[in-house]
């Protein structure tokens, strides 16, 4: 996609359409139009690491009623009536968007109702419903009867629905309730975040049925220093399972197990994952019933990569598959003018990260939120690193019995579902001291519970939020981090036992008339012209050349993929329409300070 030769009559197309369904975009993006007028939004396969053959996506038109006015939305006891007015919103964008035809402020109650009919050829199978998303606490009646509860408003989570369905028509409501109050995780969207709120329904709604046996979920570890790896399968205990891995459709590797044991895998020859060469392994399991009918099979991926700290050198280093790899990369808020947390399209999803790819860089930071599954699939294939961040809450002093535990909760939830992929090498529990409370209990508690993946405890601890003191740096975890804006000059050096990391700098901004949100717009430091943001962001990277070769420094991560609402300090406008910078250039020198890291691996005197 060349973004700078979009046409120029498309945004007008976009808002004609809007203003026909009752909604005017502040800022169309390119596909703003399709979202808005897709009778199924997001199509695709939504868990790409353990799918199965049948499924039924339930995104498209819901009745919704929203609002103070309406039933309480936290735990009720019943399904609301959908008596009187009753809207209609497409799921799976939130309440707040213009592409879910509601756009409407903060809601706080949501109820979400439509009809389904469970296919013939689903058998007798049982029927499992999948949320990837609700944000934050949802209840989910099914013919009027209660299926289930969860709150968390970044992981996904499933009820069986078996035993409430009913020959034909089904019915399912769902009550969303978000006051968003700072008192559970929510980043950026929340009371004290720079952003547009979002609630509700934020991500794909899907059926599908498994036999009364089945695989829940599965958990793979790369061994690579010992050429295996590692799968531990959750099912009924004492479930017995085979397992092979292919490289293409040639069988590498074959064995069995049992469901709550871990089992192996070993790989000949094994072939790394890494971002210059990310290559997955394709996977199937399946539960055995000797021969019979009803045995459950998915189908999945992985990559064969470890990460881990080491000495260059004499420097303490991150090191990928034994290597050091310079981390360089984008702060990538995932926020979007038309559906706020949710991208517009799949298409508008990769077109973020093919943009990073295509600068290139080889890393993402995923900062305040998490995405769908699809992004992270998106990341093993095009060989993105990815720092996912954990959400911040806001309030974690007041009544810290509940809100650190939700906290704790939700953590551990987006580490379970987010496990299994190669391109996350670093999780980042709390930045800039936001919502931080024992930053070096937490930042123990994660590099125990995944010691598969490196930690960042807190980034930039040199910041900090006015209304609290600052936590600072919990002297733990594998980076020391700090953020610089404009930087990079005073960026962190590493310590004994800790590498070195920029964790956001830059921040430059430059307006583009036409392609801006509709508010005051900032940046720490501005440019004229584009041709000027790039000689500037050249010239920032060959001081952080000079910072990695000489200081020590390992990451550097540039602030941003975007604007962002008031921000302008983007490499792409806020509706992805305009490149603001020379993207040739800007990889040049990218890929100069990359494969300066990579010198670095012969030993030096």
């Amino acid at each position: 996609m060349n973004v700078n030769k979009l046409i120029k009559i498309l945004p007008l197309s976009i808002l004609l359409t809007g203003s026909l369904l009752g909604q005017v975009p502040k800022l169309p993006t390119q596909w703003t139009k399709a979202a808005m007028e897709a009778a199924m939004p997001f199509p695709e396969y939504p868990r790409p690491q353990l799918q199965r053959e049948q499924w039924l996506c339930l995104n498209g038109n819901w009745d919704y009623q929203g609002g103070k006015d309406v039933a309480k939305a936290l735990d009720p006891l019943k399904a609301a009536s959908f008596e009187g007015k009753v809207d209609k919103i497409l799921v799976p964008y939130c309440p707040e968007s213009v592409v879910s035809g509601i756009q409407r402020k903060q809601e706080i109650n949501m109820w979400y109702r439509r009809t389904f009919e469970v296919p013939a050829n689903w058998g007798n199978k049982q029927v499992i419903l999948h949320f990837d998303g609700v944000d934050h606490d949802a209840t989910v009646f099914i013919n009027g009867r209660k299926a289930g509860t969860h709150a968390g408003g970044y992981d996904a989570f499933s009820f069986n629905i078996t035993p409430y369905l009913k020959k034909g028509n089904n019915v399912i409501v769902v009550a969303a309730y978000d006051p968003n109050d700072g008192r559970a995780p929510s980043g950026k969207n929340g009371p004290r975040g720079d952003y547009t709120f979002s609630s509700g329904i934020w991500q794909t709604v899907w059926l599908e049925p498994v036999e009364k046996t089945y695989i829940k979920s599965i958990r793979l570890l790369p061994d690579v220093a010992n050429s295996r790896l590692m799968i531990t399968v959750n099912a009924d205990a004492g479930t017995k399972l085979s397992a092979t891995v292919f490289d293409g459709s040639k069988v590498v590797s074959q064995a069995g197990g049992v469901a709550g044991t871990a089992f192996y895998l070993p790989i000949k020859d094994v072939k790394l994952w890494s971002p210059d060469e990310p290559f997955l392994y394709n996977l199937k399991i399946s539960t055995s019933n000797n021969g019979s009918a009803g045995a459950d099979e998915v189908n999945s991926y992985f990559g064969m990569r470890d990460i881990k700290l080491g000495k260059l050198n004499g420097v303490i280093r991150p090191l990928l598959n034994g290597r050091f790899i310079m981390q360089l990369g984008l702060l990538d808020q995932g926020y979007w003018p038309d559906g706020i947390l949710t991208a517009p399209t799949e298409a508008a999803l990769k077109a973020d990260m093919e943009f990073t790819k295509k600068a290139g860089f080889n890393l993402i930071r995923k900062h305040m939120k998490t995405e769908s599954q699809r992004f992270y699939y998106w990341a093993d294939k095009m060989g993105l690193l990815v720092w996912q961040d954990m959400p911040a809450i806001w309030y974690q002093n007041e009544d810290t019995l509940k809100t650190r535990k939700v906290f704790r909760q939700e953590l551990k939830a987006i580490i379970d579902d987010h496990y299994n992929s190669p391109s996350i090498i670093t999780w980042v529990p709390f930045n800039e001291n936001w919502g931080a409370f024992d930053v070096k209990n937490i930042t123990n508690w994660v590099k125990q519970y995944d010691p598969s993946r490196l930690v960042n405890g807190n980034s930039g601890f040199n910041n900090n939020p006015d209304y609290q003191k600052a936590y600072g740096d919990p002297g733990n975890g594998d980076y020391v981090d700090t953020h610089i804006y404009v930087g990079p000059r005073g960026a962190s050096v590493p310590d004994s036992h800790r590498a070195a990391s920029l964790g956001e700098f830059g921040g430059v901004g430059l307006f583009v008339r036409g392609h801006m949100w509709p508010v005051e717009n900032n940046a720490y430091d501005y440019e004229p012209t584009k041709a000027a943001l790039t000689d500037r962001y050249v010239f920032l990277l060959d001081q952080v050349e000079q910072l990695m070769r000489y200081k020590g420094l390992s990451v550097a991560i540039y602030t941003q993929t975007t604007d962002v609402e008031h921000e302008v300090n983007g490499m792409l406008t806020y509706d992805r329409a305009f490149e603001k910078v020379e993207i040739d250039r800007v990889k040049t020198v990218n890929q100069a300070v990359i494969k300066a890291g990579e010198s670095l691996n012969k030993v030096q005197p």
